[in-house]
């Protein structure tokens, strides 16, 4: 088996075994067909020849070609684990990631939007049509549960159990997890659902947020769509559904909420992923402190 091949073992593996989504794998494969026609360009074709030498020219080339420190970080990610996995497999006897270091990448701290931001960007869509109606019960979940907008674009109509207040979303890896929902996103919810019956294909999909083709809306429908409501309210940072994810983070740790709980409510992995929203947190504190302290 040749190098591309592996690759395809490798990707095989990740979707099987792993159950990661679609969109990660695709990530993946094109990562490592990167790889792969580095390592052609330079006359290798099998993994034998998958050494130190040639990651790291890979990682230099990518730098010659423009590439950021944080996308060439994801890069390396993506051969590592096809490293692990050849390891695993015994086509490969040591490990010539070993010594090759992370390419560092500056902490950058996500933007969020304000409290007055939020309230002006969720009540934004028209609430006399079906789309206006439809766009409003979906900005308030996705603010609610602070949901990544391909769960969001996932959601079926049996994930809101509404007499629980809650959201079954599906996240990265196939894995559900519960989220409270609050009363303004509940109700926003009900008035979309009044009104989600008299699409002409409703019947015929469990899909809540319905496109006007009857399908799930895709990611960048909803991109464009939010982008469009934050300039329609004078919002002039730039808006997306990952900012909404990011602001709904902070303001539940501005409002007192421990850590461990947002790791849990957003389904991150490992808390450090979590940690960076505390930083956030902290200036809301230190503002208060100024504030209230005598001799701040």
């Amino acid at each position: 088996m040749d190098l591309a091949t592996w690759v395809d073992a490798f990707l095989d593996h990740l979707r099987v075994e792993r159950a990661l989504s679609p969109l990660t794998l695709e990530a993946y494969g094109h990562d490592l067909a990167r790889l792969v026609a580095h390592a052609e360009a330079a006359g290798i074709t099998t993994v034998e020849g998958l050494d130190q030498a040639l990651i790291g020219t890979y990682l230099v080339a990518l730098g010659e070609a423009g590439m950021s420190a944080s996308s060439a970080a994801r890069h390396l990610s993506a051969v590592r684990g096809f490293v692990r996995f050849l390891l695993r497999e015994r086509r490969i006897e040591r490990d010539p990631c070993a010594l090759i270091e992370r390419p560092r990448v500056g902490r950058r701290l996500p933007k969020v939007l304000s409290f007055d931001e939020i309230a002006l960007l969720l009540e934004a869509p028209e609430q006399g049509t079906f789309k206006g109606l439809r766009d409003r019960a979906m900005l308030h979940v996705m603010y609610a549960a602070g949901l990544r907008v391909s769960e969001v674009v996932r959601l079926r109509v049996a994930d809101i159990e509404r007499r629980k207040g809650i959201v079954v979303a599906l996240g990265k890896g196939g894995k559900r997890r519960l989220v409270p929902l609050g009363e303004p996103a509940l109700a926003a919810i009900d008035a979309y659902l009044e009104v989600r019956g008299t699409h002409p294909r409703s019947a015929a999909t469990q899909v809540l947020f319905l496109s006007p083709r009857g399908g799930a809306l895709t990611r960048q429908a909803v991109w464009k769509l939010l982008g469009g409501y934050a300039r329609a309210v004078g919002i002039g940072k730039p808006s997306s559904p990952h900012k909404l994810r990011h602001s709904f983070a902070t303001h539940l740790l501005e409002g007192g909420a421990d850590l461990r709980s947002v790791q849990a409510l957003l389904g991150h992995a490992n808390v450090v992923t979590t940690e960076i929203y505390t930083h956030l947190a902290d200036d809301h504190v230190r503002a208060a402190y100024r504030r209230a302290h005598p001799r701040a």
